[in-house]
């Protein structure tokens, strides 16, 4: 049976916000009290459930996923002469966090089936101004958290896990952005739970958590005066603005009470995705995607690789004619022009990278996927490799 959706009035969006009357009821309850600042009852209240929940020491909420990164960089005491490292496939704020710390980020090679950081090339790369690592979370899928946690443990190293597309997810029975010393997630519109823009700082350390509230206010001690464990609100340390309006952290609240739903919907399109493309996989035509058995995902994405990756251009043009918005990934770090002209990369040290990174094609993921538009996507690709 043949389903035509996508004509010229019919795209299919590689994503769509999953929004309803629960978000707007929020927006409208932060509007009618007046108090649509930062450091409000409902961003308050969305730290506390992200505690309870994921049974965290604290959780602060931030302007973004990158703000928690930064966060991280200056709480932990980051600067020249220090080494992180993290995976060149990741997004560039995980490196950018490194660098305005005027650290160095030291990539390492991925592992070819689950496309996370590989903790025996972490190893490789540790040197004795190593100070951190940054675990980055692919697609919502775990990193081997067992194994970086054994190597940060030996080498006295910290973690800084990059959960931007984890929350929800769990790797051995842990929730993603709580197995390290810090954790971030992201709220953007793109991820599982959102608000717009937004991301959360996470930590089970008292230390940091103390630090951390004083860099999201200025470099001000302002919330330990409020709770009164401070006799004057003074400049104490360095910081900069990363608190959240309440409007924002209205809009996470709703989504967030959702979130277990949110996720096990995706799941659902996931596994469709997974069922329809497996005899092209069986052709040896695709590399469908891998989860690993201590990894509980919340599918935040779902990308196979193409195995003629000089073919990828010509299916993304084979979708896009019939209103399919797939899309690729990163570029890998090593070989941007950052990466290149400012960190000594040659554009070649990480062949598993570049395989992945050239041969990915990601679909269309949202909760509310029409499955008839996701039938058609797998048709489409189907058509394109026997030629219809």
């Amino acid at each position: 049976m043949s389903h035509t959706p996508a004509t010229a009035a019919k795209i299919i969006p590689f994503n769509k916000p999953y929004l309803g009357a629960e978000e707007f009821q929020a927006i409208t309850e932060v509007f009618e009290s007046g108090n649509i600042g930062g450091n409000g009852k409902v961003g308050s209240n969305l730290s506390a459930l992200l505690q309870q929940k994921f049974n965290l020491h604290r959780a602060l909420l931030t302007t973004s996923c990158t703000h928690a990164l930064e966060m991280a960089g200056m709480a932990l005491d980051w600067g020249p002469g220090d080494e992180v490292i993290l995976p060149s496939f990741a997004f560039v704020t995980a490196a950018t966090a490194v660098v305005r710390q005027g650290a160095t980020p030291i990539f390492a090679e991925i592992d070819e089936k689950t496309w996370n950081i590989d903790p025996a090339d972490v190893e490789r790369h540790i040197t004795p101004r190593t100070r951190a690592i940054i675990p980055v979370h692919y697609a919502g899928q775990g990193c081997d958290m067992d194994a970086l946690m054994a190597i940060a443990k030996k080498h006295n190293l910290d973690i800084v896990e990059d959960a931007a597309q984890g929350i929800g997810a769990k790797y051995n029975g842990q929730w993603l952005g709580t197995i390290g010393d810090i954790g971030a997630y992201s709220f953007h519109v793109t991820k599982n739970v959102i608000c717009g823009e937004g991301g959360a700082f996470l930590t089970n350390r008292e230390d940091i958590a103390q630090r951390a509230e004083i860099i999201m206010e200025k470099g001000t001690n302002r919330s330990q005066f409020l709770r009164g464990s401070a006799e004057k609100y003074s400049w104490v340390y360095i910081g900069s603005s990363y608190v959240v309006s309440d409007l924002l952290a209205a809009i996470a609240r709703a989504q967030f009470a959702k979130m277990d739903d949110i996720n096990q919907m995706r799941g659902v399109v996931w596994q469709r995705y997974q069922e329809g493309l497996a005899d092209l996989a069986d052709e040896g035509l695709l590399v469908l995607p891998y989860v690993h058995p201590k990894a509980e995902p919340n599918w935040h994405i779902y990308g196979f690789r193409i195995i003629e990756m000089e073919r990828r251009a010509a299916l993304f043009d084979f979708m896009d004619t019939r209103g399919i918005k797939a899309t690729f990934h990163f570029v890998p770090l090593h070989s941007s022009p950052y990466g290149l002209d400012n960190l000594g990369y040659k554009g070649d040290e990480f062949p598993i990278t570049d395989r992945v990174s050239q041969s990915l094609i990601r679909l269309p993921l949202y909760p509310h996927l029409d499955p008839a538009d996701q039938a058609f996507i797998i048709e489409t690709i189907h058509d394109f490799f026997r030629g219809n």
